[in-house]
């Protein structure tokens, strides 16, 4: 899956963050490794959000968007 993400220099790096993720960002040294890292964070975004989803009794369903 891709997201679409967005990168900010600044005096420490570089700022990364999925806006269609609220919360989901990262740093880097690098824009290659900023870019790695937001890699990381997004799978354990999801990871945790599902286990929340899971946690509270939810009943999962996929929904597709054209």
């Amino acid at each position: 899956m891709q997201y679409k993400v967005a990168i900010h220099k600044d005096e420490e790096g570089y700022a990364v963050w999925v806006p269609g993720l609220p919360g989901c960002w990262s740093q880097g040294n690098t824009v290659e490794e900023a870019l790695e890292n937001i890699k990381d964070a997004i799978e354990i975004y999801l990871e945790t959000a599902e286990e929340l989803a899971k946690s509270n009794a939810n009943e999962l369903m996929e929904v597709a968007v054209a």
